[in-house]
């Protein structure tokens, strides 16, 4: 492939990047602006409408904080002050973990909900409303602490040298030997282990409950009666393809990340990387806009109020 193919190839692959933060943000947004309504309308909120409100937070502040990442990548000239690197990258860090921890907190919290009477997890169903705002702290406190690292390898870029790890025009990751890379990176392997397994179990109790409610309603009702699905039913499917959407993005940002280790950090392969690792950011607000129907109604109302002012 030319020279001039490339450079095309990497010209749409970053106007790609930048249309996707730009939908992201304004998509979470939307559905960030339309929960904090609801909630601050209810005198007891959901635990649930207030985890969702945690994630598209986090959704947007992650994707507010690659859009300056990006703006350096292409834009800049490499200004930043080691500082900025290394307080932005950090913040991307935490953001992408908080992401990952919330999703899985909603995915235990629905499933607690759906639990039955004669479930072990009936005990959980009224202590966790009195406690969830304890929870949000709490994460947020530990996943501070499990970025901390990324403050301490952080520095400006020395183009000269194929050690640095080429993050922006002004930032990349310094060269750390095995044995501190371990230190630092088997945590966080730990720790997504543990809140991916938690989702696949929560995940698998859902599938069962959907399919033990479509054996009940063919066993006690014809199909024409049949046909609609209950509030609890509609939303297990909506997280459980928010879950499916999570585990393809999740699997191919690692398999580009490995990918991207191996042609020694190809500025293309970066970019596809970036794209796919935030792609899930940008499809989550979608699909509880499209699938919830308490959020169609609300934002109905909100344009019907814009239109007749």
């Amino acid at each position: 492939m030319n020279k001039d193919n490339l450079l095309r190839i990497d010209t749409n692959i970053k106007i790609i990047l930048l249309l996707e933060v730009s939908v992201g943000i304004s998509a979470n947004s939307i559905l960030f602006i339309a929960y904090l309504c609801m909630i601050l309308g209810e005198n007891r909120p959901k635990p649930i409408d207030l985890c969702i409100t945690f994630l598209s937070l986090t959704h947007l502040m992650l994707l507010i904080t690659m859009g300056l990442i990006a703006v350096d990548m292409f834009m800049s000239q490499g200004r930043w002050d080691s500082t900025t690197c290394q307080s932005l990258i950090y913040l991307h860090r935490l953001l992408r973990g908080l992401t990952l921890c919330a999703t899985c907190l909603l995915n235990v919290l629905w499933t607690i909900t759906l639990s039955s009477r004669s479930s072990c997890l009936t005990k959980f169903k009224h202590k966790y409303p009195h406690h969830i705002s304890g929870v949000f702290l709490f994460l947020c406190v530990l996943y501070m602490s499990f970025s901390s690292h990324f403050l301490v390898i952080t520095g400006t870029p020395n183009l000269t040298s194929e050690n640095f790890l080429y993050v922006t025009q002004s930032c990349s990751l310094l060269p750390m030997s095995y044995s501190r890379k371990s230190m630092f990176f088997m945590p966080v392997a730990i720790r997504e282990a543990i809140l991916i397994g938690l989702m696949a179990l929560s995940s698998g109790y859902m599938v069962a409950f959907l399919w033990k409610h479509k054996k009940q309603a063919q066993h006690l009702h014809s199909t024409s009666l049949s046909s609609k699905a209950s509030p609890e039913q509609r939303a297990t499917r909506t997280i459980l393809l928010l879950m499916s959407f999570f585990v393809v993005f999740y699997i191919l940002d690692t398999v580009i990340f490995h990918s991207r280790m191996k042609f020694k950090d190809g500025s293309i392969l970066y970019c596809i990387q970036i794209i796919v690792s935030h792609s899930y950011v940008t499809v989550s607000p979608f699909v509880f806009i499209c699938t919830e129907k308490h959020i169609i109604k609300f934002l109905r109302s909100m344009c019907g109020r814009i239109v007749n002012i």
